[in-house]
């Protein structure tokens, strides 16, 4: 049996530190290890990446801390469209959703896509009803809301009548969260949520649930998710250029990442992250933001996170 290893993201847009509290910081860096403990549960009890991926991000989606799911992004109207992939990189099938609104777990609701469907992307109203149809939580839209975002919308909107909106932070404007696997079998599998960004156009769709855009997975290559701003992502196919580097290129998933993240993605002046495993159990949070909510579990079983650039211990899995 081979090696297993898990990392996710909560975003490249993370607030300065002095921005919230250390209690607030800590409930974040716990959100962020019971996210891989959750996924890493699976893992060692031999279950699949596609599982374990899945499981963590509902963890995520369930945190006020990140924009996914409870907690998201506000849309132009205030209200929330939220989007979801999902792909095993065992047989390359994948599923999504984009501008959900009703659906407690945008990520259940791509796995369902994938699975119960004939479609890899459904969108608005008709992915709502498909997961009510197969049976998944739904809950009233400002279910999403928090204190945090509302006050997100209000300084975005101020920003935009003065004329300031370009140097809006990366924290005030975008957000994601996502997971990578690696099982026992040697499958990997790549998950990704999100909000979108603060204030966005209703009806705006990003990289999140498109698959090569902001997720990506195949066996004996890597699994990839990404974070920043969306439309730049799609332009580039960055998740699948990773692995295009990788399997057609040689590289290894560091020279990879790091050349999407800090050469292309970069060359357009976004802030962009991403977290990777490849076919050994290779780990790389690569981001060229002020910081990067992130994760991993790798051979050690040790859980290490952090938000900006130092990474917390935070026991074993």
């Amino acid at each position: 049996m081979g090696p297993i290893a898990v990392a996710i993201h909560g975003g490249c847009g993370t607030l300065a530190r002095d921005l919230q509290g250390e209690a607030q910081w800590e409930e974040t860096r716990q959100h962020l290890a019971a996210s891989l403990r959750a996924a890493w549960a699976i893992l060692r009890s031999g279950g699949r990446a596609l599982d374990a991926v899945e499981a963590a991000v509902v963890v995520l989606e369930d945190s006020p801390h990140f924009n996914a799911g409870y907690g998201a992004a506000l849309t132009e109207a205030g209200d929330h469209e939220l989007d979801a992939s999902i792909m095993d990189g065992a047989t390359l099938a994948a599923g999504g959703v984009c501008a959900v609104r009703t659906l407690r777990n945008p990520v259940r609701a791509a796995r369902a896509v994938m699975e119960r469907s004939d479609c890899v992307l459904i969108t608005g109203p008709a992915a709502d009803e498909f997961g009510r149809r197969c049976g998944l939580d739904v809950v009233p839209n400002d279910h999403f809301t928090t204190a945090r975002r509302v006050e997100a919308l209000a300084a975005l909107k101020a920003r935009a009548r003065r004329g300031t909106i370009v140097p809006a932070s990366e924290a005030e404007r975008h957000g994601t969260v996502g997971a990578v696997a690696l099982d026992r079998e040697g499958h990997l599998a790549a998950a990704t949520s999100t909000g979108g960004f603060n204030n966005k156009p209703s009806g705006r769709v990003g990289d999140s649930p498109i698959v090569g855009a902001g997720t990506y997975a195949r066996d004996g290559v890597c699994a990839v998710s990404g974070t920043g701003q969306g439309e730049i992502f799609m332009r580039r196919v960055a998740a699948y250029d990773v692995a295009a580097r990788m399997r057609y290129g040689g590289a290894s998933l560091d020279e990879a990442t790091r050349a999407v993240v800090f050469e292309d993605l970069h060359s357009h002046g976004i802030g962009a992250g991403l977290v990777a495993v490849d076919a050994g159990g290779g780990i790389v949070a690569p981001y060229n933001t002020l910081g990067m909510a992130r994760g991993w579990i790798g051979a050690d079983a040790a859980v290490r996170v952090g938000t900006h650039a130092e990474m917390i211990e935070m026991g074993a899995a």
